[in-house]
């Protein structure tokens, strides 16, 4: 989605912005910018209005309720499907779970099984609810090590921000609400 991906190095306290449109050269094909994971894909989503305001650094990051952690940046642009991404990024953990913990076993495919029906259309109001729900169990010291924490924070703070859209794949048909 940017002009010039690659690897940077930039100083702590670099704004974030100016990463993108300067060393990164801006977004590619005249896109607008639709949100960014600054720090690989375990760490909260920052819309396009938060990246404005956003250094990379740890308190600005904390102060926007997200992290440096890996400090890998992912751009996402305008063409982005968020309830896609969201999906993949859930598949993603739910796959790398070992099993061990209940938490994590459970939590990460019910998370992904219900981002694939919400995905498809298929999902309903209390899918996306159960969603959360499940996010609240998964965190926190629930399990031995932070993959379910990293599901967490790839899932529920995008629904958080980009409920609009995850409403729009919603159905109201109870019908097609069967797992």
């Amino acid at each position: 989605p940017v002009k010039n991906p690659g690897v940077y190095e930039i100083t702590l306290g670099t704004p974030l912005m100016t990463l993108i449109n300067e060393l990164c050269g801006g977004m590619a094909d005249g896109k607008k910018l639709r949100g960014i994971i600054p720090g690989g894909s375990s760490v909260p989503i920052l819309t396009a209005k938060e990246c404005e305001t956003a250094n990379m650094d740890f308190e600005s990051m904390a102060e926007h309720k997200t992290m440096l952690g890996s400090g890998a940046v992912i751009v996402l642009s305008e063409d982005t499907d968020i309830v896609e991404t969201t999906f993949r990024l859930a598949e993603f953990y739910a796959h790398e779970s070992c099993g061990q913990c209940t938490p994590c076993r459970e939590g990460t495919h019910w998370v992904a099984g219900l981002l694939h029906k919400i995905k498809d259309g298929h999902g309903t109001k209390k899918d996306l609810d159960l969603i959360l729900s499940l996010t609240v169990n998964m965190e926190g010291g629930t399990t031995i090590c932070p993959l379910a924490d990293a599901c967490v924070g790839a899932v529920r703070p995008t629904i958080e921000k980009y409920k609009e859209e995850f409403e729009a794949r919603l159905t109201t048909d109870d019908k097609k609400n069967v797992a």
